[in-house]
């Protein structure tokens, strides 16, 4: 099996564990990387041994890169997605896929003219957490799912990010930013979804950096800092969710919970790729943990990558995919819609699950 060799666009915060799992990898090799900064590209070039530090415009022109792997800011990631499927190369981007709709369509329709392909984070949902719940409610633990719960309930990431800005303008917010490891989940878990309603808003709307260079800094908020609403299922369930990044005084709501005919699983942080998964039958007082379907580690990112570099050597569709992404980003777009119109969204996207047995 030859290695894909793969270049790095964004070497900020989450850049570190991306890159120190892929080192390890089988399938990927990162050859390169470019960041906006260009010390901060060099920074970690020298940090995971990579040979070669370029500009944006240079790394997509290397030839010998075929897979770019986009760890830009949210507002940013369309416009490399685009520009690397333009340059004839697979991209993995960090989630969400993009801000609008329209450019999240615009991404899967390169990539199909292309004959490309797109993958989009959270890959959380091929850990054992998810894959155990998946497992447990398939072979009918709970009865059939009727229902579903997801709470984020949190502050936002001002006190300890240096550059926190992004989360509070258009494309940031918890739910851009959290939402998408919740809805993975509960989409792998439970289908397609086919309706959301909800409430938003922006609960305080003036927030001040707390650490760093620019600390003392004000940032005027621009995205609603707390959602509330619920979620339909093509299969009946409905989801309850709140993310928000006003609580605080803590919360000790649920991460994750799915309620069946038959009993309740309740699910660790989807944040991670390992957890708890418990089982709770009727009659029963105490939580029975379920053994999880395989072992991994806590945070396991670039996990997606490898499904998808493997998925094209085996042509077969790989998970953590832009369709599946842009199913996500359309039910995040539809809590703000709803809000803002006083009505129930109906979806236009829909996105199956691959079949696919990722015991390990």
């Amino acid at each position: 099996m030859i290695k894909m060799k793969a270049g790095i666009i964004g070497c900020g915060n989450i850049s570190g564990i991306y890159l120190k799992n892929l080192k390890d990898s089988p399938l990927v090799e990162v050859v390169a990387c470019a960041d906006l900064i260009p010390e901060r590209a060099r920074q970690r070039a020298d940090e995971f041994n990579i040979a070669n530090v370029y500009n944006v415009e240079e790394l997509l022109a290397r030839p010998e890169i075929d897979l770019i792997v986009n760890l830009t800011i949210p507002a940013s990631h369309a416009n490399v997605d685009i520009a690397a499927l333009e340059a004839g190369k697979h991209v993995y981007s960090e989630k969400p896929l993009a801000v609008t709709l329209e450019e999240g369509l615009q991404i899967i329709s390169l990539a199909d003219q292309k004959r490309l392909r797109v993958g989009c984070a959270p890959d959380t949902f091929l850990g054992s957490t998810v894959q155990t719940a998946k497992a447990a409610i398939e072979s009918g633990l709970i009865g059939r799912p009727i229902a579903a719960t997801a709470f984020n309930m949190g502050l936002g990431p001002e006190a300890w990010h240096h550059n926190p800005e992004f989360f509070y303008a258009p494309g940031g917010g918890p739910m851009m930013d959290m939402g998408p490891y919740f809805l993975a989940a509960m989409v792998e878990l439970l289908g397609p979804a086919c309706r959301v309603s909800a409430s938003t808003g922006i609960q305080i709307p003036d927030r001040m950096i707390g650490s760093g260079p620019n600390s003392g800094k004000a940032i005027t908020v621009q995205t609603p800092t707390h959602l509330a609403g619920t979620v339909d299922f093509e299969n009946g369930s409905i989801l309850t969710m709140i993310t928000s990044f006003d609580i605080f005084g803590g919360s000790d709501l649920p991460w994750m919970e799915i309620y069946g005919t038959q009993g309740t699983l309740s699910l660790a942080d989807p944040n991670y790729f390992n957890g708890d998964v418990k089982l709770r039958r009727p009659g029963q007082e105490q939580w029975e943990t379920l053994e999880p379907v395989f072992e991994c580690g806590r945070n396991e990112r670039g996990l997606g990558i490898n499904d998808m570099v493997q998925a094209i050597e085996n042509h077969r569709d790989h998970r953590a995919s832009a369709q599946m992404a842009y199913h996500i980003l359309e039910i995040m777009h539809s809590f703000q819609q709803s809000s803002s119109e006083g009505r129930h969204i109906v979806l236009e996207s829909r996105y199956r699950t691959v079949a696919l047995n990722l015991l390990k």
